[in-house]
């Protein structure tokens, strides 16, 4: 007598089918019978997945209105001046950089040894790079970082001297 090739499987869900498990080796076909018994019918899951796609993009829209509108508002009480590059670049940009220096700060002042005078002249210093995609690269940077960085920003911008002239 041959072991069955199609069983019926009552899913978690509830619903009921028929699964051909002939391509499996007949040793296999009972344990994955029994498997498949513990999950959701292929509809259920699809629908299940869809829907936590649809939430998760939800969510993520949410969560980055709210960072948006977080950083726009940093950025008007610290007196940041905007950004230029495209709509998409200036909106992540500024998250970027509220995210950057809130994280300096942080590291270099309050758990630092850098005075508030001395944060001053880097906010300062960071008010003259105006760039979004300068503050996007440096979204991975780490905040004890940020002087050196803001540096060689600034340093990148000014006109070099030619001693040959």
């Amino acid at each position: 007598m041959a072991v069955k090739t199609v069983w019926h499987i009552t899913h978690s869900c509830g619903h009921q089918a028929e699964r051909d498990l002939s391509d499996r080796a007949a040793d296999r076909r009972a344990g994955f019978a029994e498997w498949l018994a513990k999950q959701e019918c292929t509809d259920c899951w699809r629908a299940t997945k869809e829907g936590n796609e649809q939430d998760k993009a939800a969510w993520l829209k949410a969560k980055r209105a709210q960072e948006q509108a977080e950083s726009e508002a940093w950025s008007q009480q610290y007196r940041m001046p905007p950004l230029e590059g495209t709509e998409r670049a200036i909106a992540w940009g500024v998250r970027c950089r509220h995210q950057l220096l809130a994280a300096a700060y942080t590291a270099l002042v309050l758990e630092g040894d850098t005075s508030e005078t001395e944060w001053e002249e880097i906010e300062e210093t960071a008010r003259t790079i105006t760039r979004a995609g300068w503050w996007i690269d440096q979204r991975s940077s780490e905040p004890d970082d940020l002087t050196e960085l803001l540096q060689a920003a600034t340093e990148a911008a000014r006109p070099t001297e030619n001693p040959h002239f």
